[in-house]
């Protein structure tokens, strides 16, 4: 098997940089003092990573990615030829990592089962950071993770290191500077152009076979500053409000289900075999 490795000179050592880092930063009970330490000082990485995501995640950028991505023409998979492709992605400086992608995967769906949610459920813990194998298509890590927000519109302060968006050229359009900008107040969220990434793409993935509530978590697990902060609600539809209620029952399993113990592949298998094949066909567009 072919080995993907992320570039040494990246921002973040991994990608699971970003996903330690909200973990610290939306620990539930952390005090606004505690949540401040986030800062670039703190965690240059990070910081450096959000630098270059809030510069390129510009309106055209995100509709050239959704017209790349969202035709689904990388060729078919089934979930574990999904799951064992992302596994190839490596990190060059920690080639020793204790846990694979895979084991990351069956952390989350491991913790939801444990607690008694609908298969459903705890197949989105399994496939919500498959569309993380856009590294191995050759995209940015700023473009495969962060936290998402619209673009084409005024950026909320809520966002992480919101004072990065100075360098973005949209800042310079008087309209993508409005409140509403492009879009309908209320228009909903389905209408709007999110910063491309992993949310996106995996939620275009399963459109055709997972339930509602599952695509909202998967397209909006990382739109931190409106499921943690309240902000865009002038964009959102009655209904787009009552759903990110399941994203935030889903946050809680993404940010704080990993363990230090390895889930046991072999053993979960025929589990999982059952799983996929009740909602997928053998393989599906990626």
């Amino acid at each position: 098997m072919a080995t993907h490795v992320v570039s040494s000179n990246a921002p973040l050592k991994d990608i699971d940089e970003w996903d330690d880092f909200l973990t610290g930063r939306y620990q539930e009970g952390k005090s606004e003092a505690e949540f401040r330490q986030y800062d670039e000082k703190a965690t240059p990485g990070v910081a450096e990573f959000y630098r270059l995501n809030h510069q390129y995640q510009t309106f055209d950028y995100v509709i050239a990615k959704e017209k790349e991505y969202f035709g689904l023409n990388k060729g078919e998979k089934s979930i574990w030829e999904a799951a064992e492709f992302l596994n190839t992605l490596v990190d060059d400086s920690d080639p020793d990592t204790d846990l694979t992608q895979i084991e990351h995967l069956l952390q989350t769906s491991e913790a939801i089962r444990k607690d008694g949610h609908p298969r459903w459920f705890v197949l989105t813990g399994f496939i919500h950071d498959l569309g993380k194998v856009l590294c191995l298509w050759g995209e940015p890590q700023w473009g495969v993770v962060g936290d998402t927000f619209p673009v084409g519109c005024a950026y909320s302060k809520d966002i992480v290191f919101p004072e990065y968006f100075k360098a973005n050229p949209d800042i310079n359009n008087p309209l993508y500077q409005t409140k509403y900008g492009v879009y309908e107040p209320n228009c909903g969220l389905d209408k709007l152009h999110m910063s491309f990434g992993h949310d996106g793409y995996i939620g275009e993935v399963m459109k055709n076979y997972m339930p509602e509530e599952s695509l909202y978590m998967l397209r909006y697990h990382s739109f931190y500053s409106a499921h943690r902060h309240g902000a865009y609600r002038h964009l959102m539809s009655g209904h787009d409000v009552e759903m990110l209620e399941w994203v935030n029952k889903f946050n809680v399993y993404d940010l704080y289900s990993k363990g230090h113990t390895k889930p046991n592949v072999t053993e979960l298998k025929p589990y999982y075999d059952d799983l996929f094949a009740e909602f997928f066909p053998a393989k599906i567009a990626w």
